[in-house]
């Protein structure tokens, strides 16, 4: 495992989530439901696509903090190795999610 590598992508992907969910937080805003404007179709496809927006954001959140606890691990050296039981991931599952935490038989 280069961690160069692994850590400039990681970086990489980090800085992009981020730059996202910059741009999202600067545009969200509450909902207006204003029934005069919007007939009630229109407010319901505004709520889902709200809703939507908002577990799009969520899950980017938890994939930066699941960046950030991988790079700790590299910094630690503890990065490619099984949480649970501490055998070494395959490193097909790292280039699949470089996040990931356990190997297959621990996550199951």
């Amino acid at each position: 495992m280069d961690e160069r590598r692994i850590k400039k992508s990681l970086l990489s992907l980090k800085a992009e989530l981020q730059t996202q969910e910059d741009a999202f937080q600067e545009t969200n805003k509450p909902l207006e439901l204003d029934q005069a404007r919007l007939g009630r179709l229109s407010r319901m496809d505004a709520m889902q696509v709200q809703e939507m927006e908002l577990e799009t954001s969520r899950r980017r959140v938890l994939h930066i903090t699941k960046i950030d606890g991988a790079l700790i691990r590299l910094k630690e050296g503890e990065y490619g190795y099984c949480y649970v039981c501490g055998e070494e991931l395959d490193e097909r599952r790292l280039k699949i999610d470089p996040t990931t935490t356990r190997c297959l038989p621990c996550a199951d």
